[in-house]
Parts: C-alpha cells; sequence; structure tokens
C-alpha cells in the first residue's frame, strides 16, 4: 500500500449536510448531542468567525452571545458526522478572512451588512 492510498483510507466521509461556509455567515449548526442512553438535536446558532484547514482536518468557529452579554465560541469539525445540518441564515460583507476583532464588540458596533 503506497502513501497515497493509506491517507485515502484514514480520510472521514465528506458530510453533505454542510454547505461551503464563509466567514461572516450567521448560522445554525444543529449537532446531535448523547446524553445518558438518549440523543438529541441541539442548535447552535452564530457568526462563522473563520473557516480552517482542508480535507479531514477542517473546521470551523462559530460566535453567538449567549445570556448577560457573555460570548461563546464554539470550534466544528466539518467532516464530523455529529453534525446533521448546518443552515446558512444569512451572508454578510466582510472584508477579512478571520473576524477576532468582534470578539472585543458587542452590541450594534458587532453587526455586519448583509451580502446581497
Amino acid at each position: 500500500m503506497n502513501h497515497a492510498e493509506l491517507l485515502k483510507s484514514v480520510e472521514a466521509p465528506v458530510n453533505e449536510n454542510i454547505p461551503e461556509l464563509f466567514p461572516g455567515d450567521a448560522v445554525a449548526v444543529h449537532l446531535l448531542i448523547k446524553e445518558g442512553d438518549r440523543e438529541r438535536v441541539q442548535v447552535f446558532k452564530g457568526t462563522v468567525l473563520f473557516v480552517r484547514g482542508s480535507k479531514n482536518d477542517a473546521s470551523f468557529t462559530v460566535r453567538r452571545i449567549a445570556s448577560n452579554g457573555i460570548g461563546v465560541e464554539r470550534t466544528f469539525m466539518i467532516r464530523s458526522p455529529r453534525i446533521q445540518k448546518v443552515v446558512v441564515e444569512r451572508h454578510t460583507k466582510v472584508r477579512r478572512a478571520r473576524l477576532y476583532f468582534l470578539r472585543e464588540r458587542t452590541g450594534k458596533s458587532a453587526r455586519l451588512k448583509q451580502r446581497f
């Protein structure tokens, strides 16, 4: 078995339920959560801060503002079978690939303009 075949054998299958994501997209990630012996779907809504990697180790980070104005960031693996689906609610116009500046902002200054 050569090097290319070995890499192909350990590669995770592509999750068809995840569309192409861009920084600034407002998304709802439907994630399968296991609690004890039962499973349920939990929705994490927020803004995509950045998308990194390609192939097997690709991931994207979503940030949302939880209660009391506390920011919560969560990173998801793009090929994870635990992700049921990702719904892109809106595309926004951004000028950079990594939106770290949103971490310091809250309220109106954290808004992004919609892309049509």
